[in-house]
């Protein structure tokens, strides 16, 4: 057998300097013979010291020099062949290729990356010699890398540092290559990287990968590196999907890792880098080949036609499965498949279809032989391929139909053939046959006919031909599944119609019909061609025999069609056709075909014709030169057929006689070629001589011609140096020797240039010949040699057949460069220095010299450290003193000498730690929680340095502690230091250390002292508590200890605490019981009464944490007597009696007894009768007529009988007065909550019914509307209760003989009232909040709600709080931070108002940098280092420090964060430069910034002068410059301004011209005639202003002073506006200061900055100046004008800080008000702003609600002009009023863009319509003392207002009281904002400015009559009080306007109307 050694060698490349020797990689058994071929099939043949063939096979090429190559033999493909006699094999070609020494270098680039990214390193290698040299390893500051940690190699030679670190930037990283052929190493130069900070950008990719082809079994690295800031995150895609779930993928810092690669690994790959600022992607494809391919052969020879190719192998046995994979396919055969199966319509169904080749084969599908419809709704076809190669498909019917069934086929098909599989699927349901076309069948072949039935099931089926059931014969065959087989089909007997039957039922058939038709095909007779030769003719005809008609019959040669020109002749005609030749020629040579075809088929027969001609030749050779080592052809070129056999032969030079010619050997070097001619591939000397070329083949005789080869010698070098060495400065000689034909020129270059000695006369060249020899020898002189000399020379030798070159390798060695030395780090008593070796000499460093000394001392007392090692490149020097400052340099050695000394340097070694502790440490409890330490500096000789701070340890000393101390940190202040330790345990024990520290450290600690923090409260509720009732008034409850660790304390007792929780929800009085034991008994309890119990424990600091919540329930008792009884007559025999459950029912009510006696009847007993507990009356009946009885009542429990009730009596009567069964009393009920009050009546006639509700001094009939009813039986319904519900309401029962009563007082609970919240105490952490809560709303109160948010947010958090608690601390919030609190209270009814939003700030602040601290503590020439020890936090820790400096005159900053609180260091800077600094550091309350100015050293250490300031030369360039940029942005700003202004103004009137449209539309619609009666009592108008803790200032025109503060409401009066002040002036005014606030329903300005008990004036210097909060003031300016002026207005201008929309209410009064803008006095008031909505439908609300107002409902409305005003200075003129006496105009600052409509009031004679009328009030209580809030009472103004009125009535609060108004009526005496009226008698004007609603801003009149009430001269008058807005929540004059005022006409001042104007924006 024969067989391949090594099948997969396809390529060997070796270095010319060593030479490679190759064994055939082919053998056999028995032995083979062994020969080596080129690729193009020529022998190789032996060269001389070039190539050589040895006998056991093995090729060998040997070295050679540059000059000796030759591509035919040093880069080319060979192969062998072994041959036996089991025959030969052909190994694959070996493409063989030999590599210079050429001279290269390495290079990597510095590279700069991002801290925590990764940098990426790459080794640079010329293209040229990229394929020979590898990366080995990688240096880093001459110590080679270690991969790990953060240092990674990857397969292709590069260098990964992930998580890159500021001390990453301090080294140079170099790389080590190796030549792959040579062995040659290179060491590239040193490369830095620059570190810097991270800055936020997009990813960008360092290295990635493109495309690659890698073997099977093998594995792969795809490189994605990226960087970028946040870091991005790398997702690997294949083919546009996520890579599947395999081991063999391994994502690594280095990028993707494939192993053990498979075909199916082949694809496109996409890495994906992402990060929140975008996104990158890197694609390549990876394309996985085949593995090696074996085959093993024997000696039978077989031919393999595949495809398009011929393959002629051995018979192979294949040994592995992938073997011979690309050139044998595998037919597919099928694997897996589905079988027949029956199945119903619409029962899906999935056909399953596998089969396996190679390549991988395609699967298609047919039913009944036609393709399957691929019907998307119904039928779907899929089709994938395994890994292991095969095909799977499916076909899967989700509904079938019958026409689905019948028979499918799957058929695989690849290129080496097909398989197929076929089943039955049977569908249920009628049967039928697919339609059938006709056939047509070729005769003597083979037929088959489908019949195709689909439906299920059927009996069979059966063919007819001509009546009979086939077969009938052997060529008829019908199979199972319907098919008709005819075998060799006959014309006559088997062509007609073919009948196919089914039977579906028993005699019932379906039939169908086709034809077949039969086609003869052609018969040809055979045919040959005789020999034949030149000139001769030739005939030949082609007869067909059989066949049917007609026929055609064509001829071909040689494929193609036959020419007319061509010399040949066809005659065709019916079923023949003859070819004819008139005279044969060579040309006529060829397979000639005969085709022969009809309907039926085609058929050929081919035969070949071949024509003899004797040889002769083309070309004649002719004599010719051959250029030595190159290749030359000798011509020949013969023809003739058959082809002639061409024969060389040679004579050696000088014989000519032709018996002497001997044959030519052909090997490799010399062969044949196709046309003859001989090719010599490399001419040798000996191929000189006389050659014969002789031709012959067998016809004629042979030719032959002969010619002379002359062989010339090309210049070559035979001898030169490859390197060689030269001394710096010494003269050096190279030589090189040539030899080939004369002429010889030689010429010398360095590198690529070409040597000039007479340009250069530092070389000089000479050139001598030997004719002995025919050699010249060339010598180049270097006078002397330099460093530069150290390249590459190369001699060239040229003649006229060629050109030699050689290369030589100078290289010059000289004493070494100095190293570039650096201080690595610098200690207290050493220092750390590396350096770096630039240049060598060209000779090896044998060693390294360092020298040193104080920089005050000659160098001649220097130290020295010699002799360090070549490999190291860093060394310490030690026993340095601290805080010296030294000189330090150093040199090198090598073989040729020393160097020059290194540049000098100059350090400052560092201070050093304390050595001795703190002194005199003192520990003092402070609270529970922190201890106080003192202490003193360590003694002054022990500190080494400045003592920067000091850290304090502590630790807990108790059972169960780790004892690991705990450190915190200080900063020095001064000889006596204080620390107080916060957070710790409460009563425990700690020991404290002290350490001091300065730049260098920390010195040692002091002796632990222990100190024992105070108690505190326990800080968990007793353990296990439980209740048992153990009767129907007491209860023991028992407990057990708190854990001890919670008791923060000596444990002194225990605190019961309970209440009772009755039925109705309300809550019992909270009570206490106080004991020492773990057990208590709780006595003197409500009976069968739910109790609430909680228990604490207490030490000496307070109360503990209460247990949750413990319920229990006394036992049952005797029930109480009930309440109350009635019995009265219903008829002469009956009475009937109602009563009331007892107050103390004791237990559940079960029955009650009503007892009946008769004094006089003489019975001893008296009669019982039992009701059902839920019936609280009873009829008794059968009694006398006339007779009196007494009747009782009494509850009974499971208990027993309870005591009975007071007794009545009754006599029965035939006629009965009204009676009421029902009783009066009160009822509490929740608001919003429907309420029946009973009134059941009995009485004869029937009474009748009437509610009533009392109001002050009347009772006012209830109305009855669909909140309000009264049912048959009496029951009141009132439905949804309000506050204003609350009050007595009256039944009366009537009928003719009289009537009953009862009153029952509603109480509507309410939500409660908000609480006034403050602020107690601030820490850092903490703020600790009280608070007083407001009016419980007749429920009690179940607990606070605490709402908290940092100042700017608006994210809430909740903090539920015991009903018992007035204070509570906010824990762990952010130092130095403004926080909003507000608290509401909570209710059986429901959570109350919100409280007023205060704000608080705890303490700290930013930090900032202490001035007597130094900036920089070391700078040297390149490094600096801050002292951060320098910033004070402020109170709060320092978060981050932000470093950013440049140099000065530049513009890049470089930015450097960093955490750290101590020292940092400023690298890679430059020498002798100034630099710039800022620096920020932040914590949780600001930021603080520090900048400087610093300068570098010089080289030598020296300081360098600071930067002269450039003003002089510049100065009027930058007076110009700074007087001409404002001037022109002031314009710009301007023209800018005017034109947006413009703008608006244009889109605001085409708005508001809208507004006025749909306004005059809803008042045309609406319009109501002020003539109409009126309905119902008129109401007075009514003004809210919302402003909660307003403080007003009053400014004169000396300034502005305080008047107020916490008042919501002050008086204003004339005295403010006395002339004196300034009697030049004709207007006198004081300006109104207010922070407007914002309630839930109050106006757009929400003022939450406002805290009670503070002054917001201070708010200013502490808020932070980072805020960014939206704020806004508020002033009005009150001007008194003479009384020249006719029209005084009051006009009030809310606005809002950046945005258009604002409201503006305007009253007509007697006063001017305008808006001051003064922001920065107003800065203490300044609010967030909400932004208000402005919109048509707005609009048209604010009228409809106008018109409802009862007040106004006989006002005329009317539309008044719209306006836009874009400065104070636009007028604006309101519209007339119809009705008034006057018009009033305004000339104040008003809001851009205003419509607004005004209403006038009812005319003069509809007031008195009002009078006597009750209307709504507040419903708290008379006094509007009692509406104020807590706050506001407080205050001495109002209890001295308060004195007027009664007292606050005790009445639930929130209760609705109904008063008589009859004495309340419009007045016309004075003109107030909050339209409080005085009697008609007159009015005291403490009456009219005291008695003020809530927020309501109260200003004088300033008439005669006002001014006499303001001081008291009207006698007496009764108080009034104002309303508070009413009407719908939802309107927008409520939620929009600063409110409405009632406004009065002068009694003595004239008919004067008043108009109201409402004002949208």
């Amino acid at each position: 057998r024969l067989y391949f050694v090594n099948a997969s060698l396809q390529r060997v490349t070796f270095s010319s300097s060593v030479g490679v020797s190759l064994p055939c990689p082919a053998g056999g058994a028995p032995h083979a013979v062994l020969r080596w071929y080129l690729a193009a099939g020529d022998d190789i043949y032996d060269v001389p010291h070039i190539r050589h063939v040895h006998a056991n096979g093995t090729l060998q090429l040997f070295p050679f020099s540059p000059s000796a190559y030759n591509s035919i033999i040093h880069d080319n493909e060979y192969f062998c062949t072994a041959e036996n006699q089991a025959g030969k094999i052909r190994s694959p070609s070996i493409h063989i290729k030999a590599v210079f020494r050429e001279p290269y270098t390495v290079r990597v680039a510095d590279q700069r990356s991002m801290r925590g990214n990764v940098a990426v390193f790459k080794c640079l290698i010329p293209s040229a010699v990229q394929e020979y040299v590898s990366v080995v390893s990688w240096e880093k500051d001459t110590v080679s890398i270690i991969p790990g940690n953060r240092f990674f190699l990857t397969s292709f030679g590069a260098l990964y540092i992930s998580e890159v670190q500021k001390e990453d930037a301090l080294s140079t990283y170099r790389c080590i290559t190796k030549h792959k052929y040579s062995g040659e190493t290179r060491q590239s130069n040193g490369a830095r990287l620059s570190v810097m900070d991270p800055t936020e950008s997009t990813p960008s990719v360092q290295d990635s990968f493109q495309s690659g082809e890698v073997q099977v079994g093998h594995s792969v690295e795809l490189p994605c590196i990226a960087s970028g800031y946040p870091n991005p995150t790398i997702r690997w895609l294949k083919d546009g999907r996520p890579l599947p779930a395999d081991s063999r993928w391994t994502r690594r810092i280095t990028g993707l890792t494939i192993s053990d690669l498979r075909l199916e690994d082949s694809g496109n790959y996409i890495c994906e880098v992402t990060n929140s600022f975008g996104s990158k992607e890197v694609t390549g494809h990876l394309n996985v080949i085949g593995g090696t391919v074996r085959c093993y052969y024997t000696a039978v020879w077989v031919s393999l036609r595949m495809s398009r190719f011929l393959f002629h192998l051995n018979e192979a046995t294949i040994r592995h499965n992938k073997l011979c994979f690309y050139f044998i396919y595998g037919t597919p055969r099928i694997i897996a498949s589905f079988s027949e199966r029956v199945v119903v319509p619409g029962e899906p169904f999935s056909l399953m279809c596998a089969a396996k080749g190679a390549p991988p084969p395609t699967i298609t599908w047919t039913l009944d032989d036609e393709p399957v419809a691929r019907d998307l709704s119904r039928v779907r076809a899929s089709q994938y391929t395994l890994s292991d190669g095969s095909t799977v498909s499916h076909v899967n019917v989700s509904s079938p139909q019958i026409r689905d069934g019948g028979v499918y086929r799957c058929a695989a098909r690849n290129s080496a053939g097909s398989a197929e599989y076929q089943a039955r699927i049977n569908v249920r349901g009628p049967p039928r046959i697919r339609p059938m076309k006709n056939i047509t069948a070729v005769a003597g072949r083979n037929t088959f006919i489908n019949c195709r039935v689909i439906g299920y099931p059927y009996y069979s089926i059966n063919w007819y031909k001509e009546g009979l059931l086939l077969p009938d014969n052997h060529r008829q065959v019908v199979y199972e599944n319907g098919t008709l087989k005819l075998s060799d089909v006959q014309k006559g007997m088997d062509e007609g119609a073919y009948v196919c039957s089914v039977l579906i039922q028993p005699q019932l058939f379906i039939t169908q019909t086709v034809y077949v038709t039969v086609k003869v095909p052609p018969l040809i007779q055979p045919f040959d061609f005789p020999p034949t030769s030149i000139g001769k003719l030739m005939y030949i005809a082609c007869v067909v025999s059989s066949g049917d008609m007609p026929i055609r019959i064509t001829w071909r040669k040689d494929g193609q069609e036959i020419v007319p020109s061509s010399g040949i002749t066809i005659d065709t005609k019916e079923f023949m056709s003859s070819l004819q030749i008139s005279k044969v020629s060579l040309k006529h040579n060829g397979n000639y075909t005969c085709i022969a075809s009809n309907d039926a088929a085609t058929v050929s027969t081919e035969r070949q014709l071949t024509v003899t001609v004797p040889p002769r030749f083309v070309v004649q050779p002719n004599n010719q030169d051959g250029i030595y080592g190159k290749a030359g052809i000798l011509n020949c070129s013969v023809d003739g057929y058959p082809p002639p056999k061409v024969m060389w032969k040679h004579a050696k030079a000088g014989i000519g006689n032709p018996q002497q010619y001997h044959p030519v050997p052909l090997t490799g070097r010399i062969q044949i070629m196709s046309n003859g001619s001989l090719l010599i591939r490399h001419v040798l000397e000996e191929d000189r001589g006389f050659y014969l070329c002789q031709a012959s083949n067998g016809v004629g005789s042979d030719i032959s011609k002969s010619m002379v080869l002359t062989v010339k010698i090309p210049a070559m070098i035979t001898s030169h140096p490859n390197t060689t060495m030269a001394k710096k400065g010494h003269v050096k000689e190279l030589n090189c020797t040539a030899r080939g034909e004369w002429p010889i020129i030689i010429r010398w270059e360095r590198g690529d240039t070409v040597i000039d000695p007479d340009r250069n006369p530092r070389y000089s060249i000479t050139t001598s010949p030997n004719e002995k020899t025919d050699e010249v020898l060339s010598t180049l002189k270097l006078k002397p040699a330099e460093r530069e000399d150290s390249v590459f020379f190369s001699c060239h030798a040229i003649n006229s057949y060629g050109e030699g070159r050689g290369l030589i390798q100078l290289t010059v060695q000289e004493p070494p460069d100095p190293p570039e030395l650096e201080v690595r780090e610098v200690k207290d008593r050493s220092m750390n220095l590396r350096w770096t070796q630039r240049f060598d000499g060209n000779s090896v460093i044998t060693s390294y010299d360092i020298e040193y000394k104080n920089k005050t001392d000659s160098w001649e007392l220097k130290h020295a450290t010699r002799n360090i090692s070549p490999t190291n490149n860093q060394a310490n020097i030690v026993d340095l003193h601290p805080a010296s400052v030294y000189s330090i340099r150093m040199y090198s050695y090598n073989a040729i000498g020393k160097s020059e000394a290194s540049k000098e340097l100059t350090i400052s070694t560092e201070e050093a730690q304390p050595d001795g502790p703190p002194m005199d440490v003192i520990l003092q409890p402070v609270t529970s929680q922190s201890i106080r330490v003192t202490w003193k500096a360590p003694r002054k000789e022990l500190q080494n340095g400045v003592i920067r701070g000091y850290q304090i340890g502590y630790r807990e000393n108790g059972p169960g502690s780790n004892g690991q101390y705990s450190i915190v940190e200080m900063k020095a202040t001064g000889d006596s230091e204080v620390y107080t330790l916060d957070n710790l345990k409460k009563f425990a024990q700690y020991g404290v250390v002290v350490q001091a520290f300065n730049r260098a450290g920390t010195g040692p600690s002091s002796s632990e002292i222990n100190a024992t923090t105070l108690e505190d409260v326990p800080s968990q509720p007793p353990q296990n508590v439980r209740a048992i009732s153990v009767t129907s008034d007491e209860a023991v409850i028992t407990w057990a200890e708190p854990p001890r660790m919670t008791l923060h304390g000596v444990l002194k007792g225990y605190r019961v605490v309970f209440w009772a929780v009755f039925p109705d929800g309300e809550w019992g009085e909270m009570q206490n019981i106080t004991t020492t034991k773990e057990q208590v008994e709780l006595k003197g309890l409500e009976k069968f009464t739910n109790y609430s119990i909680q228990v604490l424990a207490y030490t000496q600091a307070g109360d503990g944490v209460r247990s949750n919540v413990l319920y229990i329930q006394t036992r049952e008792d005797y029930p109480g007597p009930p309440a109350g009884i009635k019995a009265v007559p219903s008829s002469a025999s009956s009475v009937v009696v109602s009563w009331l459950p007892p107050h103390k029912p004791n237990g559940i009510i079960r029955k009650y007894t009503i007892y009946c006696s008769s004094p006089g009847s003489g019975q001893p007993l008296p009669s019982e009768y039992e009701a059902n507990p839920e019936l609280l009356f009873y009829r008794i009946t059968h009694l006398n007529h006339r007779q009196q009885y007494l009747i009782w009542a009494a509850a009974v429990t499971t208990a027993g009988r309870g005591n009975f009730s007071e007794k009545v009596t009754v006599e029965p009567a035939a006629k009965a007065p009204a009676k009421i069964l029902s009783f009066g009393g009160t009822v509490t009920t929740p608001w919003m909550k429907e309420v029946r009050l009973p009134c059941s009546s009995v009485g004869e006639p029937t009474p009748t019914i009437k509610w009533t509700k009392d109001s002050e001094d009347t009772a006012i009939p209830v109305s009855l509307d669909g909140q309000r009813l009264i049912l048959a039986n009496g029951t009141l319904v009132l439905r949804s209760v309000k506050a204003e519900d609350s009050g007595y309401y009256t039944c009366t029962a009537t009928n003719t003989l009289g009537f009953d009563t009862i009153i029952v007082n509603l109480l509507v609970q309410v939500p409660p009232d908000q609480p006034r919240l403050t602020v107690s105490t601030t820490s850092t952490s903490s703020i600790t909040l009280a608070w007083i809560p407001g009016d419980n709303g007749g429920s009690s109160i179940r607990g606070f709600v605490l709402q908290y948010s940092v100042d700017n947010t608006e994210e809430w958090k909740d903090v539920f709080i015991s009903s018992s608690e007035r204070s509570f601390k906010l824990d762990n919030l952010r130092c130095g931070t403004w926080y909003k609190v507000k608290l509401a209270a909570k209710n059986s009814v429901g959570a109350g108002r919100i409280s007023e939003i205060i704000e608080a700030k705890t303490h700290g602040r930013e930090p900032q940098f202490n001035k007597d601290q130094p900036v920089f503590t070391h700078i040297n020439s390149s490094h600096a280092r801050l002292n951060l020890q320098g910033w004070a936090s402020g109170g709060c820790p320092i978060s981050a420090v932000t470093l950013e400096f440049r140099p000065k005159g530049t513009w890049a900053w470089q930015s450097v964060r960093t955490n750290a609180t101590t020292d940092v260091f400023l690298a890679e800077l430059r020498e002798a430069t100034w630099y710039e600094l800022k620096m920020k550091a932040c914590n949780s309350a600001g930021c603080g910034n520090q900048s400087s100015q610093f300068a570098t050293l010089d080289y030598d250490g020296s300081t360098i002068p600071p930067i002269k300031s450039p003003l002089e030369k510049n100065d009027d360039v930058k007076k110009l410059f700074s007087i001409g940029c404002p001037v022109i942005l002031v314009t710009l700003g301007v023209a800018l301004l005017f034109i947006i202004r413009k703008k608006r103004k244009e889109k605001r009137l085409k708005r508001l011209r809208d507004a006025k449209s749909l306004a005059e539309m809803l008042i045309s619609k609406n319009n109501r005639s002020f003539d109409t009666p009126v309905k119902g009592p008129p109401q007075g108008p009514r003004l809210h202003i919302d402003i909660p803790r307003v403080q007003l200032l009053i400014e004169d025109k000396e300034g502005i002073k305080q008047i107020g503060e916490d008042k919501a409401t002050i008086p204003v009066t004339d005295t403010e506006f006395n002339q004196t002040g300034n009697p030049q002036s004709f207007c006198t005014g004081v300006s109104v200061h207010h922070p407007a606030l914002i309630q839930n329903t109050g106006p757009l300005i929400d003022m939450s900055d406002i805290r009670p008990g503070t002054n917001p004036v201070s708010r200013k210097s502490v808020k932070s100046a980072h805020s960014i909060r939206n704020r806004y003031s508020s002033q009005w300016t009150l001007t008194k004008c003479q009384a020249s002026t006719p029209a005084r207005t009051l006009t009030s201008d809310w606005r809002t800080v950046g945005s258009q929309h604002g409201i503006t209410v305007t009253e007509s009064d007697s006063y001017s008000a305008s808006l001051s803008q003064d922001t920065d006095k107003g800065r203490n008031s300044m609010v967030s702003t909400e932004s208000a909505s402005s919109t048509y439908e707005e609009l048209a609300r604010a009228y409809e609600h106008a018109k409802l107002e009862e007040h106004l409902q006989h006002a005329k409305f009317e539309i008044t002009e719209c306006f836009i005003s874009d400065s104070s200075s636009d007028q604006m003129t309101t519209g007339t009023n119809d009705n008034a006496d006057s018009m009033t105009s305004m000339s104040t600052p008003s809001e851009p863009g205003i419509c607004r409509f005004t209403a006038s009031p009812p005319k003069p004679q509809d007031y008195d319509r009002g009078k006597n009328v009750a209307v709504p009030i507040p419903h708290r209580a008379k006094s509007d003392y009692c509406n104020l809030p807590l706050y506001m009472k407080s205050d001495p103004f109002f209890r001295k207002q308060s004195e007027h009125h009664d007292p606050c009535p005790v009445v639930p609060p929130r209760e609705a009281s109904i008063r008589g108004l009859a004495q309340r009526s419009y007045h016309t005496q004075g003109r107030h904002v909050t339209m409080d009226s005085a009697k008609h008698g007159g009015a005291s004007a403490s009456s009219s400015s005291s008695t003020l609603p809530q927020r309501t801003l109260t200003m004088p009149g300033s008439s005669a009559s006002v001014a006499q009430r303001a001081t008291g001269g009207t006698p007496g008058g009764a108080s009034s009080s104002s309303s508070k807005m009413g009407g719908s929540r939802d309107s927008l004059l409520e939620s929009s306007s600063l409110g409405l005022g009632r406004l009065q006409k002068q009694r003595d001042g004239g008919a004067g109307a008043y108009s109201k104007s409402y004002t949208l924006v």
